[in-house]
């Protein structure tokens, strides 16, 4: 699955809903779940990692459809000319 894919997965899934709601509550959504993430880095299993992992990223595709950019554009500078 490419980023692309799960953009477009998750535009499918919550697109409407995620629009509706606004950026601003995106970004804090996000940002809880960067927390669950850092938890489950530091006290969590394998598999909460994993799941975790995957809601950052979908609050992400969710972030860039709202800002109608997107990731696999985001991260052609790491290809390019990495920081």
């Amino acid at each position: 699955m490419t980023l692309d894919d799960v953009q477009e997965l998750v535009e499918r899934h919550y697109g409407e809903a995620d629009r509706a709601r606004g950026i601003p509550p995106t970004v804090a959504w996000l940002c809880e779940e960067l927390g669950e993430l850092a938890q489950a880095t530091r006290k969590g299993t394998k598999e909460q990692q994993l799941h975790e992992l995957g809601d950052v990223l979908a609050w992400l595709a969710s972030l860039a459809n709202q800002l109608d950019l997107s990731l696999d554009d985001a991260m052609e500078r790491y290809r390019e000319n990495p920081p």
